[in-house]
């Protein structure tokens, strides 16, 4: 419990880091061209993180541990270790005033960690088996490509508004905003067909087979694909009939049978806690007889889920209960936890996918600024005041979009590595299980750590690297939100930092290459590609060094 108290007091120190790093970039424009204090910048980008949290329905905790390192090499000390290395070298760079990326940080830190603690507890064994190093290779590809793609936005926005024919800039903005939306319905209908994956568990049996070299895991991994390609000509009735009708589609037309049995199995390891028991037996080996015993009884529960379709529910749970007895006052319980409606959990599944928000919403955004030329240009009177004044507004709307991408993709890192510590402590079942308070105490840590010290990084994002109107302002956050949005959408783990830096130095470029203070970019670039290697490295010393006490 102490070590708990510890992880989780470290994530909350990092996450107050954190607001200096992150969370001052995504307002440094705001700041800099002076549309708003600091103060209310803090305010505005804060509320719209948590506007995030409501559009990105496909949510389920973004955290860095879970998507780089496996399960079986996750411990309360390896998420100790990633944490004081990525405090460490947040702290380095801050002080510096480099915007290095805390994504990248963490990626790094519990990288290293959890290599160290498999070479030290297993032996040597390939890096492969400890993190995915697929997700690891696309992080390090985007640490380039990332800014680069906010440059080339952030230019094309530019170009678009400092060009003096009003329906040229509305008929490219109107253009744009169409392949933007036809771009988001393609990324929608690649979600459905990843999440129809995840349901029938293709991923999962593909871990087993090709990291645990689980064979026995064959048959269910070809009749899990089967299901997953039979269902895919129906997703395309998702955008206009809904996910109702598509769930019921599949459920009519696809053999559901072997998925029932097996999500009735992930129920009775719910029930009964399994997963949390074999996590605190990890922790506490003198759990380790519960969680076998516990483990026994979930084995010989199991067969009987194969009955559900003969008996029906009622029946499979009164087997269940004659083969093993149960309390009286915990049989409601025992049958509310078995039931199962798989049409409705597809249909959730399925309903993640869903980027309508974020696809009109961009539409929306151009839209707004195409009405702005018209009125400022064709409407009114063009004056240099009414242009100014107007994208100065402008900008409360693109920092707006560029907070809520920072939100799809940053904020919610810090409440996964203390979700997944609880986990990993057997305090909860998933990650999904998180209390109330952590996202709470996460967005309260990040605030003040904007507050308090993320001023030093904003003057380099907003001055140091080139001069930023509120022209430039706009541009620069909408191609950072463009960008945000559509590595979301592609599951592809970028920084915001590296983002929003290339989109500042693609309107600098726009007004000349002498315009931007390359030396600064230079430096920028050496702390981007150190960050990952340095902080896997700290995570793997600091590991070492915990384990000689532990």
């Amino acid at each position: 419990m102490t070590l708990l108290i510890i992880v989780i007091a470290l994530a909350l120190i990092f996450d107050f880091i954190n607001g200096f790093h992150d969370a001052a970039n995504s307002i440094a424009t705001i700041v800099s061209t002076k549309v708003l204090t600091p103060f209310q910048a803090v305010l505005w980008a804060a509320f719209f993180n948590f506007v995030a949290f409501i559009i990105f329905k496909d949510h389920a905790v973004a955290n860095t541990i879970g998507k780089t390192v496996y399960s079986d090499f996750i411990s309360l000390p390896v998420i100790c270790s990633g944490l004081v290395a990525a405090i460490l070298w947040n702290l380095l760079t801050w002080w510096y005033g480099i915007p290095s990326s805390s994504s990248h940080t963490l990626i790094g830190g519990f990288a290293g960690a959890a290599i160290a603690y498999a070479f030290i507890s297993k032996g040597m064994m390939p890096i492969g088996e400890i993190i995915d190093s697929e997700k690891i290779g696309k992080t390090i590809l985007f640490i380039l490509f990332a800014p680069l793609i906010g440059m080339i936005i952030s230019i094309f926005f530019t170009l678009i508004f400092i060009q003096n024919r009003t329906w040229l800039k509305v008929g490219i903005l109107s253009a744009s905003a169409c392949l933007l939306y036809f771009m988001f319905i393609n990324f929608q209908e690649n979600k459905l067909s990843e999440n129809i994956n995840k349901f029938f568990k293709v991923d999962k049996y593909t871990y087993e087979i090709t990291i645990k070299h689980d064979s026995t895991k064959t048959h269910k991994l070809e009749k899990a694909m089967l299901n997953a390609t039979l269902c895919k000509p129906f997703l395309s009735n998702y955008e206009y009939k809904g996910s109702e009708y598509v769930a019921n589609e599949i459920v009519n037309n696809v053999d559901m049978k072997e998925i029932t049995i097996s999500k009735l199995g992930d129920k009775l390891n719910t029930y009964f806690k399994i997963e949390q028991l074999k996590n605190k037996a990890k922790q506490d080996p003198t759990f380790k007889e519960e969680y076998l015993a516990t483990q026994k009884i979930i084995d010989s529960l199991k067969p009987l889920t194969k009955q559900y379709f003969e008996l029906g529910q009622v029946g499979m749970v009164s087997a269940m209960i004659v083969k093993n007895p149960i309390e009286p006052d915990k049989i409601k319980d025992f049958n509310k936890a078995m039931k199962i409606d798989i049409k409705a959990d597809l249909t959730k599944e399925l309903n993640k996918a869903d980027n309508k928000i974020i696809r009109w919403g961009l539409v929306i955004m151009l839209m707004i600024f195409a009405f702005m030329f018209v009125y400022n240009e064709k409407i009114k009177t063009p004056s240099a005041k009414r242009t100014s004044n107007s994208f100065k507004r402008a900008q409360l709307l693109s920092s707006a979009a560029f907070s809520i991408g920072h939100g799809g993709n940053d904020a919610q890192k810090v409440m996964g590595i203390i979700a997944a510590a609880l986990v990993a402590n057997g305090s909860i079942v998933d990650i999904k299980s998180m209390p109330d308070w952590i996202p709470l105490s996460c967005y309260l840590a990040i605030g003040l750590g904007t507050l308090s010290g993320g001023w030093k990084i904003v003057k380099t994002m907003g001055t140091k690297i080139t001069k930023v109107t509120p022209l430039e302002g706009v541009c620069a956050e909408s191609a950072g939100a463009t960008t945000l949005f559509l590595t979301e959408q592609m599951g592809i783990p970028v920084s915001t930092t590296h983002t929003i830096t290339g989109a500042i130095i693609g309107v600098g470029a726009t007004k000349g290459l002498s315009a931007v203070r390359w030396g600064v970019t230079v430096s920028l670039l050496w702390a981007w590609i150190l960050t990952i290697p340095i902080s896997a490295l700290l995570g793997a010393l600091f590991y070492w060094i915990f384990s000689l006490f532990l």
